[in-house]
């Protein structure tokens, strides 16, 4: 029955976690699908003669300068960060072919694509693919850092390619497999989430760093371009395209946004221990050599730390902070906490956090969750509430409640 209970509150917490953390992106979510629908109510009243000369210019001009700028911010705000500059060329490459989308718009007059055809070609898939095989690359560099080259680039195309020429040759239509292609790559990438998470909660103490829902966003607003980049190509619709393009626009200013302004817990590891870049990077699996007979000896130095220099009360607090009362390296540290704790180092402060919870809460029932939450570490209450069930099996109002009047 304490299982049970502790399970539903937890669940009720994590649900909460949701809302409280994510609030901001789900209206996000909500005010993006306004935008859709309303963007394509209102492109039904836009004369065709307007829509292909001014329309159209006009939003290709808006995403080239977008691109341009955002390409000069990630360049010149890089401090170090790949991930920045790979975007930033994602965003130049845009950039460019917007441009000449323009150019082509006012100068010619030409169509560079057919739209509306009802089917899509060979040619039509491979552009779209390579659209969203180019932006991928920013998660797939975030979850995997380092991994990323040239040489693995062109080879996660060779696929795609070799099907496009086959699709060509052979009597058997590919276009499914074909269309399916950037889906394959993002279904390669969502197995990366989970190790991602798990060389965070081994380095980090602060949700800030664990976060990987931002993941699941920028995938989903792939999905959406997807779907709208199929739509444009085979709706009869003159102004197929406006949406689509609205659409692509508010998916680059947004990531860029978050792209500059969140927490990059491989770089912060990286500025904060003096070692090669790739091994702060790159999280290794091969465990490390532990002499058995020093463990009790760093255990009790660890912990004596941990109960007298509360460093754990600090929501920044990292597992390179150890550094100061065990100064080994990063692979290390990491297996012992592994080893002697069984848990993550994530797990590992929010034990010590729980306790001085509860010593507060036990001395100063008058304090609120919120402040308990901020005095003890935790990035918020309803993170605090949750790893405190976990950890005891009742709420911190049941926790407390039962502790005040026994």
């Amino acid at each position: 029955m304490k299982r049970d209970t502790t399970g539903n509150i937890i669940a009720k917490n994590a649900l909460r976690e949701l809302y409280h953390n994510y609030k901001g992106e789900a209206l996000f979510f909500v005010v993006l699908a306004v935008c859709i629908v309303l963007s394509h109510r209102f492109s039904q009243y836009i004369p065709e003669e307007l829509f292909d000369k001014v329309v159209t210019p006009v939003q290709n001009g808006l995403a080239m300068t977008f691109c341009f700028v955002g390409a000069w911010l990630m360049f010149t705000h890089s401090e170090g960060i790949r991930v920045r500059k790979i975007w930033g060329y994602t965003l130049l490459t845009w950039g460019l072919a917007s441009g000449f989308f323009l150019l082509t718009d006012l100068f010619f007059g030409t169509t560079i694509y057919e739209l509306g055809s009802g089917a899509l070609t060979s040619f039509d898939l491979l552009i779209g693919n390579l659209l969203g095989w180019m932006y991928l690359l920013y998660p797939t560099e975030t979850l995997r850092p380092g991994w990323l080259n040239v040489r693995r680039s062109l080879i996660q195309l060779l696929p795609m390619c070799a099907l496009v020429g086959l699709n060509y040759l052979l009597p058997v239509d590919l276009r499914p497999l074909i269309a399916l292609f950037p889906a394959a790559l993002g279904i390669m990438l969502l197995f990366n989430i989970r190790a991602y998470r798990q060389w965070c909660e081994e380095n980090y103490s602060s949700m800030d760093y664990i976060d990987v829902q931002w993941v699941m966003r920028y995938l989903i607003m792939l999905v959406l371009i997807g779907c709208s980049y199929v739509y444009m190509y085979v709706s009869t619709n003159p102004m197929r395209s406006f949406t689509q393009q609205w659409l692509m626009l508010f998916f680059l200013v947004y990531s860029t946004e978050q792209i500059l302004f969140r927490r990059d817990p491989w770089q912060s590891l990286r500025t904060a221990e003096e070692v090669q870049p790739e091994v702060a990077r790159t999280p290794s699996s091969e465990p490390v050599s532990i002499d058995q007979s020093t463990h009790a000896e760093e255990r009790r130095q660890l912990e004596a730390w941990m109960e007298t220099a509360k460093p754990y009360l600090s929501p920044d607090f990292r597992l390179m902070d150890l550094n100061e009362v065990l100064p080994m390296n990063r692979t290390y540290l990491s297996q012992l906490i592994n080893t002697e704790y069984g848990c993550t180092f994530y797990q590992f402060a929010n034990h010590y956090r729980v306790e001085e919870a509860k010593r507060l809460l036990s001395e100063r029932p008058y304090l609120t969750m919120e402040e308990v939450a901020s005095l003890t570490g935790f990035s918020s209450r309803i993170v605090f509430s949750n790893a405190f069930t976990k950890e005891t099996g009742l709420s911190p109002r049941e926790w407390s409640k039962k502790c005040n009047n026994s």
